[in-house]
């Protein structure tokens, strides 16, 4: 009897563990059952997304294997650019009348001009005559020229070299224009001298006499040039002509800018698309001569 309960206390412990195995078996089974709708789910997502991003980049490739460069996030923006100033140099203020164009304009003091101070000849420079005719009690005629170049460099921040002479160019204008205490003020465009150029003539009464005064202002891309002219009689001699004078000024304007292609030989436009920041943002460059002599604001303005 003893021996009988052994072998049934062992037989209950082999179908437990049967039992148990059984279980396991179906424990496994279930699990791997469930997983298969989830694999299938997920395979079928990733090829769902595949086939999206082949519509959105045109092709059947894997966006991130793409070549470098062909996504907008393969690089960064590039730098701005602006364009490069056409002229890089300024003539020398003082050699740009012609002999001629002097001794018509300034007949007493073609050979003493008078060279404006500068920081920085490439970018600004000025030179002035003056002519006085004394004719003792008949009076005298006098005359002063001064040419001035204020040239522009191209910068990012505040634009190309010929944009930046634009707006002086304006201002300039504007400026001879609206001088305290001119009488007749007149303007008009002057053709075939640069790019833009305006002539303003004005009369003005000072205790010396009665001057007459032509500005010429000039633009030819990133440099800007303006021409002050001034004639008077003193002593009671008669008062110059305006239209002569606006004449003479004019021809020394065309000089002046002929000479800024000059003085850059064959006037190539460099190759840099950007320049370092111009110091040129300032007024003319022009040095104040005396009070008689210039009575134009545009012509007194220091460099």
């Amino acid at each position: 009897m003893q021996r009988v309960a052994v072998q049934r206390d062992d037989q209950r412990d082999r179908n437990e563990r049967n039992a148990q195995r059984r279980a396991g078996r179906l424990r496994r089974g279930l699990v791997c059952a469930a997983a298969v709708p989830a694999v299938a789910l997920f395979a079928a997502a990733c090829s769902s997304d595949s086939d999206a991003a082949a519509k959105e980049t045109g092709g059947g490739s894997n966006p991130a294997t793409a070549p470098a460069g062909s996504g907008s996030d393969a690089g960064t923006a590039p730098s701005p650019t602006v364009q490069a100033a056409k002229y890089q140099k300024l003539p020398e203020p003082c050699a740009v009348p012609s002999k001629k164009t002097l001794t018509a304009l300034v007949p007493k003091g073609a050979k003493s001009g008078k060279k404006g101070t500068s920081d920085d000849v490439a970018t600004r420079g000025s030179c002035s005559w003056s002519s006085l005719d004394n004719n003792g009690v008949k009076g005298s005629q006098f005359r002063w020229l001064n040419i001035s170049f204020l040239r522009f460099a191209s910068d990012t921040n505040r634009g190309s070299g010929e944009k930046q002479a634009e707006a002086y160019y304006a201002s300039q204008v504007q400026e001879a224009q609206s001088v305290t205490g001119a009488k007749n003020t007149k303007s008009e465009p002057v053709t075939g001298t640069g790019d833009q150029a305006t002539v303003v003539h004005y009369d003005l009464k000072k205790k010396e006499g009665a001057f007459r005064q032509q500005t010429v202002v000039a633009r030819v891309a990133n440099v800007v040039v303006t021409v002050d002219y001034n004639g008077a009689g003193l002593a009671g001699e008669k008062t110059p002509d305006a239209g002569t004078l606006a004449k003479s000024a004019e021809k020394a304007a065309k000089e002046a800018v002929a000479s800024v292609a000059t003085a850059n030989g064959s006037a190539t436009t460099p190759s840099s698309p950007a320049a370092t920041p111009s110091k040129s943002a300032s007024k003319s460059p022009s040095k104040s001569p005396s009070a008689s002599a210039s009575p134009s604001k545009s012509s007194t303005k220091k460099g």
